[in-house]
C-alpha cells in the first residue's frame, strides 16, 4: 500500500501544472504585477534572437515582451530612472531614455525575456541557475552603447526610482572640485558598473557585494597596479568561494573610465563622512 500511495502521489505531482512567476512594476505606492504565463501570451510577444548573450556567452532565442510595452502600463514620474531589481540582490539603475526608445531598424531595444515554467533556461556558464524566471535582454546593444550592466537576470522587480545622486547624495563627490575633475566622470562609471552590486557610504539598494568606502576603500588596501589588475580579472588576485565579481574586460571598461573610476574612489575615501 505504501509503494502504491507514493506512485499515485507521484503520478499527481507530474501532472500538476508547474508554477508561473510574478514580475511586478512599482512606482511610489502604484505597483502592478505580471504573471509570466500571461506575458507569453501578450499581444506583442515575440520570439527574439540574441546574437551575443552576456550571460550565456553565445547567442540565445527568447519568447520576450517590449520592456517599454510593460512600462507604458504605469506612467513614470518625472526625471525618474528604472530600477531593475535580481532575486540575488542584484540592482542596476538604468535611464528611461535607453528603455522607452522603439529602437528602430538601427536602435537598441529591450526586452523582457518570459521562462516558460514548463521549459526551465539551462544554467549559466559557471553558475548553478539560469536567467529566469526574467531576464532584461537588448537588441543592438552596441547601437545605443548599452552596457552589459543592463542585462539583468533573474529579474524580479522594475522601479521607478529617483536619479543615483538624488536618492543617496552622500555618492556625491566634494562640490568644490571643479567641473574638470576625474572623480565627476568617475561617478558616472560607478553608478554603472559598480551600484549594481556595491553601496558606497551607505548609499545603494544593492546586496551583493561589500560597501566601498565603508570601512575602507580598495584605494587604500590595494597598490595601484593591483586594484587594476583587481578590476581586469579579481580571480587572479584572490580566490574564495563564492567569488562572485567578474572582471572588466577593455571593452566594457576602457582605460579612460578605469581611470576615472579610481579618480572617484580616491575621492571618496579623501570625504569620506
Amino acid at each position: 500500500m505504501p509503494s502504491i500511495l507514493a506512485i499515485l502521489a507521484a503520478c499527481l505531482t507530474l501532472s500538476l501544472p508547474a508554477a508561473a512567476a510574478t514580475l511586478r512594476l512599482e512606482s511610489g505606492v502604484e505597483s502592478l504585477s505580471f504573471d509570466s504565463s500571461e506575458l507569453l501570451q501578450h499581444p506583442e510577444a515575440a520570439e527574439i534572437e540574441i546574437a551575443a548573450d552576456p550571460a550565456y556567452r553565445q547567442p540565445r532565442r527568447y519568447r520576450a515582451v517590449p520592456l517599454a510595452s510593460l512600462l507604458s502600463r504605469l506612467a513614470p514620474p518625472e526625471d525618474s530612472a528604472l530600477e531593475t531589481v535580481a532575486l540575488d540582490g542584484y540592482a542596476a539603475q538604468i535611464p528611461l531614455r535607453a528603455v522607452l526608445g522603439t529602437g528602430g531598424k538601427e536602435g537598441s531595444r529591450a526586452w523582457i525575456a518570459v521562462e516558460p515554467a514548463d521549459a526551465p533556461w539551462p544554467a549559466m556558464p559557471g553558475k548553478p541557475a539560469g536567467t529566469g524566471p526574467f531576464y532584461i535582454v537588448w537588441e543592438r546593444p552596441e547601437a545605443g552603447g548599452i552596457p552589459t550592466k543592463y542585462w539583468t537576470y533573474r529579474l524580479s522587480t522594475l522601479r521607478y526610482v529617483a536619479s543615483p545622486t538624488a536618492r543617496w547624495p552622500m555618492m556625491e563627490p566634494d562640490p568644490a572640485l571643479p567641473g574638470s575633475h576625474p572623480a565627476r566622470r568617475g561617478l558616472t562609471v560607478f553608478v554603472t558598473q559598480c551600484l549594481p552590486c556595491h553601496r558606497i557610504n551607505g548609499g545603494g539598494t544593492a546586496m551583493l557585494g561589500p560597501d566601498l568606502n565603508h570601512p575602507m576603500n580598495p584605494v587604500e588596501y590595494f597598490q595601484p597596479a593591483s586594484l587594476r589588475r583587481y578590476l581586469r580579472d579579481p580571480a587572479s588576485l584572490r580566490h574564495w568561494p563564492d567569488q562572485k565579481m567578474p572582471g572588466f574586460t577593455e571593452e566594457q571598461l576602457p582605460e579612460r573610465d578605469m581611470e576615472s573610476l579610481i579618480a572617484y574612489l580616491a575621492q571618496m575615501a579623501a570625504q569620506r563622512p
